[in-house]
């Protein structure tokens, strides 16, 4: 009875930004991305120092001209990550349903 409600309460909520308890008490906040009978799929953000850990600062890269870095379109600019390519804001999480023990959507900024 209980997995039903939590797929209804999934699927009502999908592609919302939700809070989500787990059975061990643990939580995360991530966007509903997919459900099926099984699984719940969740795109998570990833956290300001784990993105300065894969990427170089913004400090470190400079902008040479209207071409950027090497001559090539895009590269350096602000706001563009590592040499013209987006830095990663999320990552995908796959967690079984039954792992699911509550949900609460939270407001988008």
């Amino acid at each position: 009875m209980k997995h039903k409600h939590m797929y209804d309460l999934c699927k009502s909520h999908m592609h919302s930004y939700v809070l989500a308890e787990l059975e061990d008490g643990s939580n995360f906040d991530g966007i509903i991305t997919g459900l099926d009978e099984e699984y719940v799929y969740f795109a998570v953000p990833i956290d300001n120092e784990v993105t300065s850990q894969m990427m170089p600062s913004m400090s470190d890269q400079r902008q040479f001209g209207w071409y950027g870095y090497g001559g090539y379109p895009g590269y350096g600019f602000p706001g563009y990550g590592f040499y013209g390519y987006p830095r990663r804001r999320f990552r995908r999480l796959v967690l079984p349903l039954a792992a699911l023990a509550a949900l609460s959507v939270l407001p988008w900024y």
